[in-house]
């Protein structure tokens, strides 16, 4: 079997023989089919499944799906009540948490079956993606290498009198060069006092001799995304840049070697939330320390104060620390790792030490 038939059947493990699902959201239907589309259904019955595509999409899925059955329809709601009748289906359910209010009043008006619409079919998939396949592993660092190698060519061009934009540009035609399908986020490359903003646009701003530069940059490899945050100095930094370099970094050090498999998405926050509050900076440090990724970018598990969850081998998080001084200037570093019984594996190669260049 491959990993799309292991997923389907352990989808189909949890409907009952008069059940189905009807899974909309377009990265749920690549992860059960390996088919991208954002404009057809994945059914599935505890016995069967099928893709549900378009005219525009029948040849493509044919020669990309080999685990489910493909359907060509012209009205989509007609053929998933064909599905109903022939598997003798009275339930489906669906993604709670993707299928939009007008969505849903259509399926209710159109579908030959009592529609389920509690947390039931988004949970399952998310207990499913939560934890990545040696596959998806690989995918994940492959985005991560594009990411990097992308990243220390532009180090080159980085230098007084290049704007925001034109960093971000380069970033972006290399990852595409390098293999990339696309960014895996609008990419974050700020200078100066825009560094204090931690999801700070890029613009015609230049960067300037004593700057720090911020990367919050990402590619995506295969469906598979990256994710990592380096600050840079250009010319020379001043001692204040450098003691709050020093305390995020510390934080971000000490939360990496939090974590492993047994351990709450809140304990590794708080190793870094305790690191940056001791110093006297908790204050400025006021987003989550991690996430999940993987088909998103932001995935299960959370890393923050709410972040209840416990880690388990296998998940994927990111631990990004920082500090932001309104008006002055910022700092976050960001690793994404891989959690295992006694530790992480790291997807960065990179290192973290202050660069100045």
């Amino acid at each position: 079997m491959n990993v799309f038939s292991n997923r389907v059947k352990t989808l189909q493990s949890k409907l009952s023989p008069s059940q189905a699902a009807l899974v909309t959201d377009e990265i749920s239907i690549f992860y059960f089919t390996g088919f991208p589309h954002s404009e057809g259904y994945f059914f599935a019955t505890a016995d069967e499944s099928y893709l549900l595509v378009d005219f525009r999409y029948i040849e493509a899925a044919e020669n990309t799906v080999k685990t489910s059955k493909v359907v060509i329809f012209s009205n989509p709601y007609e053929s998933v009540n064909e599905l109903i009748s022939a598997n003798n289906i009275s339930e489906i359910l669906l993604e709670s948490e993707k299928v939009t209010l007008s969505d849903f009043n259509a399926m209710q008006k159109n579908v030959n079956a009592k529609l389920i619409d509690s947390n039931e079919l988004s949970s399952a998939i998310k207990e499913l993606r939560i934890i990545k396949t040696d596959d998806e592993v690989e995918k994940l660092k492959k985005a991560q290498d594009i990411a990097e190698k992308a990243y220390l060519e532009v180090l080159n061009i980085v230098k007084p009198g290049i704007t925001e934009r034109e960093i971000a540009l380069e970033l972006e035609y290399l990852m595409k060069k390098n293999g990339a399908e696309k960014i895996a986020f609008d990419l974050i490359t700020v200078t100066g006092k825009k560094t204090s903003l931690p999801h700070g646009v890029p613009a015609d701003v230049k960067v300037q001799n004593g700057d720090f530069v911020t990367f919050d940059i990402g590619a995506v490899y295969e469906g598979y995304h990256s994710d990592m945050t380096r600050t840079i100095a250009v010319g020379e930094v001043s001692e204040e840049q450098k003691k709050i370099y020093d305390i995020v970094l510390k934080a971000h050090l000490e939360g990496l070697n939090a974590v492993k498999a047994g351990v709450s998405g809140f304990e590794v926050d708080k190793v870094c939330r305790d690191i940056i509050t001791e110093a006297g900076y908790g204050e400025y440090f006021g987003h989550g320390t991690g996430h999940g990724v993987g088909l998103e970018i932001h995935e299960e598990p959370r890393v923050s104060p709410k972040g209840n969850a416990i880690l388990e081998s296998g998940m994927v998080i990111t631990v990004e620390p920082g500090i932001y001084l309104p008006d002055k200037f910022g700092v976050r570093i960001e690793d994404t790792v891989l959690v295992t019984e006694d530790g992480y594996e790291t997807f960065a190669h990179i290192p973290k030490e202050l660069i100045i260049l």
